[in-house]
């Protein structure tokens, strides 16, 4: 997992600035590679899955208030450059070397029948979606035959049990889920809950996983706010040296949002590890309390979420704008069509 490599690539603004125009005329050609070859911690029966799509779904919901979510901790081989370049300045990669053993979280279907097909955001964890004022249950189990994990969420309430933060002598089982077994964490969404908030481990082995891409998103509608047409999640981490979107590096890797015109879209940014970023998607505002924006920055932990009314048909740019990070991975495509 700790494999590092130099890039010895020019990032310089002049370099990228003369060749955008022909990478994006490039790009349009080139499919979305699936990213990962997800290893088999256990067996499973076959699932049946429908094609991944950016509608946002929901969890299992038990009763008027409260939903159900299974997720467990899996290993995966996964590639952070699948596609084997970066279109902007031509380099080529060495599969061995931005390739890595991890463990990330996945979907399943209720008491972990099947592990579920997962959403088109990379390594990132499920979204586990709800409202405020709903109970949130969620399910842990841990697949990785080697280390322990949990789950530790930011934006909801939720008694010391559920923290899923290990104190030595202090936590609970929830705080350090041992290789094999299970946790239910209790969540409320309360009314300062709205929004979207990341979740990752918080066990013995934090580092070390979330450098890997154990984490995910909680989304939390207000109450009565209708869910969106289409919902992005952009999470901002560092794999392998090289500055990921969704645990993915450089156009032709990183998810390609589509939306068409006339649907509502939600973007949910979101950051970890240690650098601070700057999110900006080309041709687009979107309003905050402080004002009309096109940039906005994400600290460590940090998350933001916000909607527009998609009307600007195109193939645009969505990217982190410290330039060093857009130039080292940290950038995709975001397709409008009529």
């Amino acid at each position: 997992m700790d494999d590092r490599f130099g890039s010895g690539r020019t990032r310089g603004l002049v370099a990228a600035a003369a060749v955008l125009a022909a990478a994006v005329a490039a790009i349009l050609v080139v499919a979305l590679p699936s990213g990962a070859a997800p290893a088999k911690p256990v067996a499973q029966k076959p699932v049946k899955t429908t094609l991944a799509s950016f509608r946002p779904s929901s969890g299992r919901r038990t009763s008027a208030n409260t939903v159900e979510y299974w997720v467990g901790a899996v290993p995966v081989t996964w590639n952070v450059v699948p596609a084997g370049s970066d279109p902007m300045l031509g380099t080529k990669f060495d599969p061995a070397k931005t390739t890595m053993n991890t463990v990330i979280y996945r979907r399943f279907t209720a008491n972990f029948e099947n592990q579920m097909k997962p959403g088109p955001y990379g390594l990132v964890g499920p979204i586990v979606h709800a409202q405020v004022g709903d109970t949130i249950l969620v399910h842990f189990k841990n697949y990785d035959p080697l280390q322990p994990h949990s789950m530790h969420f930011h934006g909801v309430h939720y008694e010391v049990a559920s923290d899923g933060a290990y104190i030595p002598g202090v936590s609970g089982p929830g705080a350090d889920v041992k290789p094999g077994e299970t946790f239910t964490y209790k969540l409320e969404a309360g009314d300062d809950s709205a929004g979207v908030w990341p979740y990752h481990d918080h066990s013995p082995s934090m580092d070390m996983s979330i450098r890997g891409g154990l984490y995910g998103a909680l989304s939390i509608r207000p109450k009565g706010q209708a869910k969106p047409d289409r919902e992005f999640v952009v999470f901002f981490e560092k794999q392998l040296e090289i500055n990921t979107v969704d645990g993915l590096g450089f156009i032709n890797s990183t998810p390609i949002f589509r939306a068409k015109v006339g649907d509502v879209v939600q973007w949910d940014v979101l950051g970890l590890g240690d650098d601070h970023h700057s999110f900006h998607v080309h041709g687009h505002r979107w309003s905050t309390a402080d004002g009309t924006r096109d940039v906005q920055t994400v600290s460590p932990a940090e998350s933001f979420v916000f909607r527009w009314k998609e009307d600007k048909p195109g193939t645009w740019l969505y990217h982190c704008h410290v330039e060093e990070h857009m130039m080292n991975g940290m950038i995709g495509l975001y397709v409008v069509t009529r």
